[in-house]
């Protein structure tokens, strides 16, 4: 299912075993990598993102090329997880993550899902993500599903 969004990109739930998704993953792995302790990391492979009760939306440009990403795992008839949120930069500012994000909500609506949770980096460098989800009415709360308390991640959730 897509859906046309300001920024004339289409929003379309993909296999991420795809070599523009995979650039993605890398990407983003490389933005985040350098930025937390990596046994306080907790990124899906692309593989992982295919495996059964995960969906992976992907934001096209008109030119039919990836410019974002997001991802709803499923954990159980209640729960979902969002996973790896990302816009390039070129689209950063125009709603593009804004759009994924709640295609997300959507999805776990409609698979009856009361409540989305997620865990972020807690360091300099993610405040885009923090305002993203603020901004889609996430808000922060203490550690979820088996996330360690750290200090080196903050955690959100939205009822739905």
């Amino acid at each position: 299912m897509s859906e046309l969004i300001a920024t004339e990109c289409t929003i379309a739930a993909e296999t991420p075993l795809q070599d523009d998704v995979r650039a993605m993953v890398a990407e983003l792995n490389a933005y985040m990598i350098p930025l937390t302790p990596r046994e306080f990391q907790f990124q899906l492979t692309v593989e992982q993102m295919a495996e059964p009760g995960v969906t992976v939306f992907v934001a096209r440009d008109e030119a039919r090329g990836a410019v974002g990403m997001a991802s709803l795992k499923r954990h159980d008839a209640e729960l979902g997880e969002v996973k790896r949120m990302f816009t390039v930069p070129a689209v950063r500012g125009k709603h593009v993550g804004s759009a994924l994000l709640q295609r997300v909500e959507q999805l776990g609506r409609e698979h009856g899902l009361r409540r989305l949770v997620l865990e972020t980096g807690e360091a300099p460098g993610f405040e885009p993500a923090w305002r993203i989800y603020e901004r889609n009415g996430f808000a922060r709360c203490g550690a979820v599903l088996d996330y360690p308390d750290s200090g080196w991640s903050r955690f959100y959730e939205k009822m739905l």
